[in-house]
């Protein structure tokens, strides 16, 4: 059996750790998936026969045969730095209000990545990192909490004038014959020189066992921009229990103004194909995005500094684990893997007895204004990473 991720880049540290980073998740890497755990349903069944339907499963762990070898950190960061195209300087460039908010739009739909049944990222450690750079966009990652799990974004460039804030947490629940993960949080980008700030959430998580396994994003998402006073939705389909390509991974909704409601364009298409965008008025249709060209030969990121590397780096903090998965050593994995987690469980214990609390690095942490988190970045501007895409 060969693996879901062949293109890797692999380094040996002068700590002796491995830093190991594999290649984004593409379309191009959906269609070359092979590896499977044998099994694979009877196995998941019986991973969750003892969880009742309804639990939260935020505390639930993976063996290391359901794990691809990167963290989720990594993957929030992928749907940021790792894109065909640079769409992010569409957003800064456009000339009107409307161009501009239809580029957000359609860099939105972008950071949709497909999904693989069957396997699921690392669940961050408290402290763990992701910095990486892809020309002078610099993009940083920390998980901020481990009960729930907050992980912020921070992302800049200085030359398009953007900035990003992220802070998200999913809530994954049991449902029987499926796990339905609704992301909690907000996303803000910012294009600093026009003072425009636009919000947005994430779709849902959708993971279906029977009858058809099938995992999917699912869900509404909304983009506002108080500014120009103009808000988008897009209503994001999975698949269907009658097979309905049409319905498959498709996107429908609207770009309006937010004081009459008025509508000005339509969205229509599917996000692991194109997107259409429909003018009310005069009826003109229109691409505004297009998947093969975002999200084919996405490049592995390299290390340009391996000195610079931290050792809060998930590329580092995960590498042996994602070794032992790449070799298929699943005993290896496994006990890297526990090693992870008994490592954190101590630390945990060790701030408990003296009274501490966990103070993130790089962000603030605090309670949001609709309940739940909200995160704000220390430094104004991210500095370049030891890890880069290249271009």
């Amino acid at each position: 059996m060969e693996h879901l991720f062949s293109t890797i880049f692999s380094l040996q540290l002068v700590s002796g750790e491995t830093i190991l980073l594999t290649a984004p998740m593409s379309l191009d890497g959906e269609s070359d998936v092979t590896y499977r755990a044998p099994n694979l349903i009877r196995r998941i069944v019986s991973i969750f026969k003892n969880v009742r339907p309804g639990s939260d499963l935020t505390r639930f762990q993976l063996p290391p045969l359901f794990n691809m070898p990167k963290s989720q950190l990594q993957c929030y960061g992928e749907t940021v730095y790792c894109v065909g195209n640079d769409m992010l300087s569409r957003c800064s460039k456009a000339e009107s209000s409307l161009e501009r908010f239809a580029s957000v739009v359609a860099w939105s739909i972008s950071t949709t990545r497909p999904l693989i049944f069957g396997v699921a990222p690392f669940n961050p450690i408290l402290g763990e990192t992701h910095h990486v750079s892809k020309g002078t966009l610099n993009v940083l990652l920390e998980q901020v909490s481990h009960h729930p799990p907050v992980s912020a974004l921070h992302a800049t460039d200085e030359k398009e004038n953007i900035e990003m804030i992220w802070c998200q947490y999913p809530v994954p629940k049991f449902y029987g014959a499926s796990v339905e993960a609704e992301v909690h949080g907000n996303r803000q980008l910012r294009l600093l020189k026009l003072g425009e700030n636009y919000e947005m959430n994430s779709p849902r998580l959708l993971i279906r066992f029977l009858p058809v396994s099938s995992a999917d994003w699912v869900g509404t998402v909304r983009i506002r921009c108080r500014e120009t006073g103009l808000e988008a939705e897009l209503c994001y389909r999975g698949s269907s229990f009658l097979g309905r390509r049409s319905n498959y991974r498709s996107i429908k909704g609207k770009i309006f103004e937010s004081s009459s409601s008025k509508t000005i364009y339509e969205i229509d298409g599917h996000w692991d194909r194109t997107v259409s965008m429909k003018d009310i008025n005069n009826g003109k249709l229109s691409i505004i995005y297009n998947a093969k060209e975002m999200l084919s030969g996405l490049k592995t990121p390299t290390v340009k500094d391996p000195k610079g590397v931290w050792p809060s780096e998930s590329a580092v903090v995960w590498g042996e684990v994602s070794q032992g998965i790449m070799n298929k050593d699943w005993e290896k994995a496994k006990a890297a893997k526990t090693a992870i987690e008994e490592k954190e469980r101590e630390g945990l214990r060790e701030r408990k007895s003296r009274g501490e609390t966990w103070v993130p690095k790089h962000f603030k942490l605090f309670s949001g204004k609709e309940g739940g988190w909200d995160c704000l970045p220390i430094q104004d501007l991210v500095p370049p990473a030891p890890i880069a895409l290249p271009l």
